[in-house]
């Protein structure tokens, strides 16, 4: 057996703050659009009227598909104080 002490952890406690990431190399806001009748799911992309588009021609392909949900992914940074 040996005589040599255990390994040891350091913690450090902090205050965490947490905001959209908005760095020049930050990845885009991407938005889609998802039929909450079928779950159909378009594309993601970074301009909303992209998705937008693709409701209107589900819509019209599928009239009693009226309801959709709004997918926003948006990077956020986190760090400590």
């Amino acid at each position: 057996m040996s005589n040599e002490n255990p390994p040891r952890s350091v913690y450090r406690f902090g205050i965490w703050t947490l905001t959209p990431d908005l760095e020049p190399d930050a990845e885009p806001v991407t938005y889609a659009m998802q039929c909450a009748v079928c779950e159909e799911r378009s594309e993601p992309a970074e301009d909303l009227t992209t998705v937008q588009t693709w409701t209107f021609r589900h819509a019209g392909r599928n009239p009693s598909h009226h309801t959709y949900r709004e997918v926003i992914t948006r990077p956020w940074r986190a760090w400590m104080a």
